[in-house]
């Protein structure tokens, strides 16, 4: 679900020339899941091939994929692994949320109200393993590696970024600010503008921690607070009033009791953020793209549009815009401190 912190992180907006030559850690999940939720036709159905197979999640694959190698970014794709026992109540809550809105939708398609069957069906996305083997095999077509975390692919990434393997973990949700991620960039999908105009979002955990007053354990604390994959959270808080309980700095115990919370019932959730399931960061290169294993995957195995499936690949091969200082001014050293290309 994600955490509901837009309220407390104020992000900088950064240019794509800022982002060139540097490689991201991208949870694969949360962005094959915007595009199941996304890449849909009017009525709401998914995209399909002439059998009837999905193929929303292998559009948007192709095309966020060659956006990002056009503007000289180097995404590293993470696939999460299998979720700690904590998230079936999650799990178990999103598959009933996809049944109503499942009902929902085909109620409006009934009454022919097109723009809630469109909104409702976003509601109905489902990633399958075979989609997720179709996307890390077009990825790899595409010549960009791909990581299979043990768990929570948001953990793998911000350990990877941890570690200077990657610059920065590239997702919408900011769990990954939980598990450590010492940069997290948002927005992959807005488009580049002419100019150095802005295009992503970019969050430096340090900066956030000392903009709010607070360290990575209260951090923790406001998530807990809040509600996360792994716990209901304290009733009655939000990301607002959990920030000021966090600032009173009573300490782990007592900030949660003072939100009715029992620290023995969180401790196993808190415990997925400081020790997640993770693999040590791996080595991996990019290769070149295989234009013809693209073609013979979309254009023959699926049925996409030659000219585009071609056009998307010209673009993804075309040289990148030479790297900028950020607008702040910060030397390149600095900008440099991790994740060389």
């Amino acid at each position: 679900m994600g955490l509901p912190f837009t309220d407390l992180v104020h992000p900088r907006e950064i240019a794509w020339t800022e982002l060139s030559g540097r490689r991201l850690a991208v949870d694969g999940n949360n962005a094959v899941y915007q595009f199941l939720a996304t890449v849909r036709q009017r009525d709401g159905q998914p995209f399909s091939d002439s059998e009837g197979h999905v193929t929303s999640h292998l559009i948007g694959v192709l095309y966020r994929t060659a956006s990002l190698l056009a503007q000289g970014v180097r995404p590293i794709w993470v696939f999460d692994g299998k979720p700690p026992e904590l998230k079936a109540g999650t799990l178990g809550a999103r598959f009933r949320a996809k049944e109503r809105a499942e009902a929902e939708w085909k109620d409006a398609l009934e009454r022919h109200d097109l723009e809630t069957a469109r909104r409702k069906a976003a509601a109905t996305s489902r990633f399958t393993r075979p989609m997720a083997a179709e996307a890390i095999e077009l990825l790899g077509a595409l010549g960009v590696p791909t990581v299979q975390a043990p768990s929570e692919g948001e953990a793998q990434a911000a350990r990877m970024a941890a570690d200077g393997a990657v610059w920065a973990s590239g997702s919408e949700d900011y769990d990954s600010l939980l598990f450590g991620s010492p940069r997290l960039i948002r927005g992959l999908a807005a488009r580049a503008r002419s100019g150095d105009q802005p295009a992503a979002q970019l969050i430096e955990l340090d900066r956030l921690l000392e903009e709010l007053a607070i360290d990575r354990e209260e951090l923790l604390l406001i998530g807990l607070l809040v509600g996360t994959d792994f716990n209901d959270g304290a009733k009655g808080y939000g990301p607002k009033k959990a920030l000021k309980l966090a600032q009173r700095h009573l300490g782990w115990e007592a900030t949660l009791r003072t939100a009715g919370l029992d620290p023995a019932a969180v401790e196993e959730a808190a415990q997925i953020f400081r020790s997640p399931v993770i693999a040590p960061s791996p080595d991996v290169t990019f290769g070149p793209i295989d234009a013809a294993r693209v073609e013979e995957l979309l254009v023959a195995g699926r049925g996409f549009s030659a000219e585009r499936v071609r056009s998307a690949l010209t673009r993804a091969q075309r040289p990148p815009p030479p790297r900028t200082l950020p607008p702040d001014g910060r030397k390149q050293a600095q900008l440099d401190a991790f994740g060389a290309s």
